[in-house]
């Protein structure tokens, strides 16, 4: 059985619904309830035939799906931030104080600390990079002179579909992410 997974969009709207396995993908496809929309370069092979493996699929129809609230996460918060420190800007790559940032270089920070009785909500929490999050402490930022460059915001759910930042860089136009 060939592995892999297929984002799968919605009908008219292409808004993105869930990821499913290649399998589920093209028997979606060969009954007729969906199209490919960006191949994967593969095939899957049978006897007589082969078939070409999507990356992308979207459903004929529109389906009505109400809006399901994400759930907070650490990975979730560094994915939605981009990676990128809330108060300095500092992303992977940069070099502060000269060093190279890597993802464990930064940490989940939240505006209103814990000890003052924050929690780990979306709009509370953010990407700090550690001299940030270590200058900070324990204070609100205005106490510690520093300023928010965007306001933390619930992501959509759409833009966590693909487990952080984990799927093809063919899903990446499909994929509404918020950026700061």
């Amino acid at each position: 059985m060939i592995q892999g997974r297929v984002l799968l969009l919605n009908g008219g709207t292409w808004e993105p619904l869930t990821v499913i396995t290649i399998p589920r993908a093209i028997n979606l496809i060969l009954s007729g309830k969906a199209v490919v929309v960006e191949q994967s370069g593969r095939f899957l092979r049978t006897v007589r035939s082969q078939f070409p493996v999507p990356s992308v699929i979207a459903l004929r129809r529109f389906i009505n799906v109400p809006r399901r609230h994400a759930s907070w996460s650490r990975p979730g918060v560094l994915a939605r931030d981009e990676y990128t420190c809330i108060y300095c800007g500092a992303r992977i790559g940069d070099v502060v104080r000269g060093k190279r940032l890597t993802r464990r270089d930064l940490t989940v920070d939240h505006i209103l600390p814990q000890s003052r009785g924050g929690k780990n909500t979306w709009s509370n929490t953010a990407c700090a990079c550690f001299a940030c999050n270590h200058r900070k402490g324990d204070r609100l930022p205005g106490e510690a002179g520093m300023k928010l460059r965007w306001e933390p915001k619930t992501p959509r759910t759409s833009y966590l579909v693909v487990e952080m930042g984990s799927g093809p860089d063919s899903w990446r136009r499909y994929i509404e992410i918020s950026t700061p």
